[in-house]
């Protein structure tokens, strides 16, 4: 991977970084508010759950895509081209 590469990678994963941020700060003003309105309306059945665990599940994999999965390499590609190679066509 030449300079160049690297730097773009390098400017995707801050892109993805921010994108995340705002994300999160998106999920808690929504879903403060859903709760303001919910406890301003009276109480009583906690709707905004849904919307709090529904869209936290997403925020969750938008976390794990962006802190914890592994880019992929040349070498995983080339591996996975080998793996193609060996296996053949299936008839």
């Amino acid at each position: 991977m030449n300079d160049e590469e690297r730097r773009e990678a390098a400017v995707k994963r801050l892109k993805d970084k921010r994108d995340f941020r705002n994300h999160v700060a998106a999920y808690v003003l929504v879903n403060a508010l859903l709760v303001a309105i919910w406890a301003f309306s009276g109480g009583g059945y906690f709707w905004p759950i849904w919307s709090i665990a529904g869209w936290g599940i997403g925020l969750a994999f938008n976390a794990w895509a962006v802190y914890f999965e592994r880019p992929i390499t040349e070498d995983d590609i080339r591996k996975e081209m080998e793996r193609d190679r060996t296996s053949g066509p299936s008839s």
